[in-house]
C-alpha cells in the first residue's frame, strides 16, 4: 500500500484550478479536445496537458474514445456533475454581479432606535423613505441605546438613530437634532406658577424617570450631583407616554426632552425650560466605523441629514467635525 503520509504530487496548474476544470467541462460538452481549445481560445496541447494533470491528480481515467468523439467515463461523468455547476457559477459571476448591483435599490434596511425616537422623530423620515423607496423592506428594531450598539457591532442593523452621551471608539455618531430639556408637571402644580425657577425648587418633589440604565436618568443624576442638590425618585418606568400619563395624574414631576412633548400634551401638562441646568439633548445617526453603508442606508441617512456624506471623517470622539 502507498504511504498515506507521502506528499501528494504537485502540479503547476493547481495554482489555478478553474482552467483545467473549465477545459474538462468544455471537452465533455463538445466531445473533442480541438473544439474545447477553440471555445476557450487556447491551444490543443494546453487542453491535453490540463486533462492529463487532472487524471493524474484524481487517479482516474476521465475520457474514453468512441470513434472521433471523446465521452466521459463513469468517473469522468461524476467529475462533470461536480465541476460543471462550479465552472458555470464562476463564469457567470460578472453578469450576476452586475444584475445584483443594479438591483441594490431594492432589498432591505435595518435601523435600530429606542421607542421615543421611533415614536416622535422617525415617522416623517420613515414616510419620506417609503415614498421614495417603496421596494425596500424597512425594519425598525426598538431598543435601548446599549442594545443598539451591540446590534451595530454584530452587523444585525445597518445604522442606529438616537441619542448618545459617551461614544465608543468603534462607533461614529453624527448629531443632527437638538431638543430642549423640559420640566413637566400637572397644570396646578406649585412649580408651574413660580415666576423664576431654580434647580433647588425641584428638590422637594418626587421625580418620575426612565430606568437607571437609560441616558435620561444618568443625565438627571449627573446634574443634581454636580450642583449638590438632593432629589428623590418616586417611580422608574420606561416610555415617555407612560411617564407623561403618570405626571398628568399627579404622581410626580419629570424631566424630559422636548422631542416627546406634543401640542396635545401641553393641554394637560405644564412645562418649564431647564436649559439653564441641563444640556440640550442631541439625536443623530450612529454607524459602526469601517462599515460600508448600503445604498439603502445612505438614502435613509440622506433624509435625516442631507449633507452628512459631504462632511469629513468623524473625529476621534466619534462626532462629526461640524
Amino acid at each position: 500500500m502507498p504511504d498515506s503520509t507521502a506528499a501528494s504530487p504537485r502540479f503547476a496548474y493547481k495554482s489555478d484550478r478553474l482552467k483545467p476544470l473549465r477545459a474538462f467541462c468544455q471537452t465533455v460538452r463538445l466531445g473533442s479536445v480541438s473544439r474545447a481549445a477553440e471555445a476557450l481560445f487556447v491551444s490543443q496541447p494546453a487542453i491535453t496537458l490540463q486533462l492529463q494533470a487532472l487524471e493524474r491528480e484524481l487517479g482516474a481515467v476521465l475520457f474514453e474514445r468512441h470513434g472521433r468523439r471523446l465521452t466521459p467515463t463513469r468517473e469522468g461523468q461524476l467529475l462533470y456533475e461536480l465541476a460543471q455547476p462550479l465552472v458555470e457559477s464562476v463564469d457567470a459571476l460578472p453578469t450576476v454581479f452586475r444584475d445584483k448591483a443594479s438591483g441594490l435599490d431594492a432589498g432591505e434596511l435595518n435601523v435600530a432606535a429606542n421607542s421615543s425616537t421611533i415614536l416622535y422623530l422617525l415617522p416623517k423620515i420613515v414616510a419620506g423613505f417609503r415614498e421614495r423607496h417603496p421596494e425596500v423592506r424597512l425594519t425598525l428594531h426598538p431598543t435601548i441605546s446599549a442594545d443598539g450598539t451591540e446590534l451595530l457591532r454584530a452587523d444585525s442593523v445597518d445604522l442606529a438613530v438616537g441619542s448618545m452621551l459617551d461614544v465608543p471608539s468603534d462607533l461614529s455618531y453624527a448629531p443632527v437634532y437638538q431638543f430642549e430639556p423640559l420640566l413637566i408637571m400637572p397644570p396646578e402644580h406649585p412649580l408651574a406658577r413660580k415666576s423664576k425657577l431654580d434647580l433647588h425648587d425641584l428638590s422637594p418633589f418626587p421625580l418620575i424617570l426612565p430606568p437607571k440604565r437609560q441616558i435620561t436618568y444618568r443625565l438627571v443624576d449627573l446634574v443634581f450631583q454636580k450642583n449638590r442638590v438632593p432629589y428623590t425618585v418616586a417611580l422608574e418606568v420606561g416610555g415617555w407616554e407612560v411617564i407623561k400619563q403618570y405626571v398628568a395624574m399627579g404622581m410626580g414631576i419629570s424631566i424630559v426632552s422636548s422631542i416627546c412633548v406634543t401640542d396635545v400634551d401641553r393641554e394637560r401638562l405644564a412645562t418649564r425650560s431647564l436649559r439653564e441646568w441641563f444640556p440640550a439633548r442631541s439625536y443623530g445617526v450612529v454607524v459602526r466605523k469601517g462599515k460600508v453603508l448600503s445604498p439603502q442606508a445612505r438614502a435613509f441617512i440622506e433624509l435625516i441629514k442631507p449633507d452628512l456624506f459631504h462632511q469629513r471623517d468623524y473625529d476621534e470622539t466619534g462626532h462629526s467635525e461640524r
